[in-house]
């Protein structure tokens, strides 16, 4: 379950790196529609930041 687990966090980062790598190329461009790319790397490093809030606190409590 771990391993499943680490392996969502590190594909939810990624994602997040590649959403903002694509904000990156659009503003490049010139195209303004890197506003969805940001969106969507905000969700992927929040649930990111609260999965690893909720394992610390499940070692904590």
């Amino acid at each position: 379950m771990s391993l499943g687990v680490s392996v969502g966090l590190v594909v939810l980062f990624s994602l997040g790196i590649a959403a903002l790598s694509r904000r990156d190329r659009a503003a490049e461009q010139g195209s303004g529609g890197g506003a969805l790319a940001v969106t969507g790397a905000c969700v992927c490093f929040a649930a990111c930041a609260a999965a690893v809030a909720y394992g610390i606190h499940l070692i904590v409590a």
